[in-house]
């Protein structure tokens, strides 16, 4: 096997992984964000080295922004931003001249 196959096959699964990863943070949000919390947790332990306790302090997942005037809009009670209603245009066809 040549250096350059090991490069490329490096650069391809490294990008199969980050696109894994993105999905799963797409698709399953409060898993991703549980899993991120446990291995936070698990590298600020005590007995870890300093370098990963800060790491572990840099992973700790955001808390959601919730509550009456976070502007998320899923609710209805009109204290946030909600999306604007769109009115419905039927599609019309028209033919082309000449044909």
């Amino acid at each position: 096997m040549t250096p350059f196959l090991i490069v490329q096959a490096l650069v391809i699964g490294l990008a199969v992984i980050a696109s894994l990863l993105y999905a799963c943070r797409r698709l399953m949000p409060a898993t991703s964000q549980r899993l991120q919390a446990n291995l936070a947790n698990a590298l600020s332990q005590s007995s870890r080295p300093a370098m990963l306790r800060k790491l572990g302090g840099q992973l700790q997942p955001t808390a959601a922004a919730g509550g009456c005037g976070s502007g998320c809009g899923s609710c209805s009670t009109g204290c946030g931003t909600s999306a604007p209603t769109v009115e419905e245009q039927p599609v019309k066809f028209r033919e082309r001249p000449g044909e």
